[in-house]
C-alpha cells in the first residue's frame, strides 16, 4: 500500500519545516505550499490524503483554503487538520463552519500532532475502503441477471 500523501500548509518557513521534521516520525510523502493560492492548486494536483492547514495566510485564509476543499468534488474527501495560533471560541467555530476535520493550536506538541495525524491517516483510509465497497456493491447491482 503507497504511503500516505500530506500537504503542509503554512507561509512561514520555520513552521512548514518544523512540521515537515515531526512528520519524519512516519511513513508518508509530503509537499509544501506557501500561501492559500498554493495550497488550493496542490491539493488537486498532489491529491494528499491529509493537509495541514494554518489559518493566517496571505492570498485565501485558511478558513478559505478549507472551504473551497471541502466544496469541490475532486478535493471534498481530502482530511483537513487547521494548525493555527488562534485559539478563541469564535475562531474554532469559523473552522468547524468552514469544514475542518480537527484542529491543532501553536505552539505544536509534536507527539500531538503524529497521533492525530496517525489518527486522521486511519480516518481517511477507511472511509475510501468504505466508499470503494459502496462502488463496488452499485456495479454488481447495475449488472444485467445472467439467464440459465
Amino acid at each position: 500500500m503507497p504511503a500516505n500523501k500530506i500537504l503542509i500548509a503554512d507561509d512561514n518557513a520555520a513552521n512548514r519545516e518544523l512540521l515537515e521534521a515531526y512528520l519524519d516520525a512516519i511513513e508518508c510523502e509530503t509537499e509544501l505550499a506557501i500561501d492559500g493560492q498554493d495550497t488550493l492548486e496542490k491539493a488537486r494536483s498532489f491529491q494528499p490524503d491529509l493537509i495541514l492547514l494554518d489559518v493566517m495566510m496571505p492570498k485565501l485564509s485558511g478558513f478559505e483554503v478549507c472551504q473551497q476543499i471541502k466544496q469541490d468534488k475532486a478535493t471534498s474527501r481530502i482530511m483537513v487538520l487547521m494548525v493555527t495560533a488562534l485559539n478563541e471560541l469564535g475562531d474554532i467555530e469559523r473552522a468547524v463552519n468552514a469544514g475542518t476535520d480537527d484542529f491543532l493550536s501553536k505552539p505544536i506538541n509534536k507527539i500531538e500532532l503524529l497521533k492525530r495525524v496517525d489518527n486522521m491517516l486511519r480516518l481517511k483510509d477507511t472511509t475510501d475502503e468504505l466508499e470503494r465497497l459502496r462502488q463496488y456493491i452499485r456495479s454488481i447491482d447495475q449488472q444485467p441477471e445472467s439467464r440459465s
